[in-house]
């Protein structure tokens, strides 16, 4: 089974809702859309493997639950092995190696959208079309903004995939670009 977009999204809305976890998947599969051209690799496999990343978690938020729920969804469903691997790797207490390309990318940008999006929030233009990586490494630093983000687990992701902090906050600022509108980020909220 190759999934499509339009599965990955319609198994993605059957089991989540809410507009900030849509927003997040849709984020999540920009930056991996992003990283499959960077490597070559193929980016529809990559997108829709951010797109149902967290598909459990508005359900089973907890960690004993997620993404365990997840994966037994897309395993059900006959979806890749690689896309599996990737959903596993993406929790790093399930101590599943991440092995591959894209389940390491999966890895490294989760986190880092979150701080990327939280940075754009607070600018007077809400728009990533002028937030530069700059913004976001001094707001990296300080540990009370966007706390719910795990800068350990970016750091980790990044040291895995072999790029530099600016590099990859770069990356992940052009690729929501491409998605500002569907997140709400180019400044026609402001």
């Amino acid at each position: 089974m190759n999934p499509t977009r339009e599965q990955a999204w319609e198994l993605l809305t059957k089991y989540t809702q809410q507009d900030s976890l849509l927003k997040h998947a849709l984020a999540v599969e920009a930056a991996m859309r992003y990283y499959a051209r960077i490597y070559g690799e193929d980016e529809e496999l990559w997108a829709v493997t951010g797109l149902v990343h967290d598909l459990d978690y508005e359900q089973h938020p907890t960690l004993d639950e997620h993404p365990l729920y997840a994966i037994a969804i897309l395993e059900e469903a006959g979806w890749p092995e690689e896309i599996i691997e990737a959903v596993k790797g993406h929790a790093t207490y399930l101590n599943v190696p991440r092995r591959t390309p894209m389940a390491k990318t999966l890895f490294a940008v989760d986190e880092l959208t979150g701080l990327v999006i939280a940075c754009a929030l607070v600018r007077p233009s809400k728009s990533l079309h002028d937030l530069e990586a700059s913004s976001v490494r001094k707001k990296w630093k300080d540990k009370a903004f966007a706390r719910g983000v795990n800068r350990e687990d970016i750091e980790l992701g990044m040291q895995e995939l072999g790029v530099d902090r600016n590099t990859h906050v770069t990356r992940v600022i052009e690729a929501l670009r491409e998605v500002a509108a569907e997140l709400g980020l180019d400044g026609s909220q402001a």
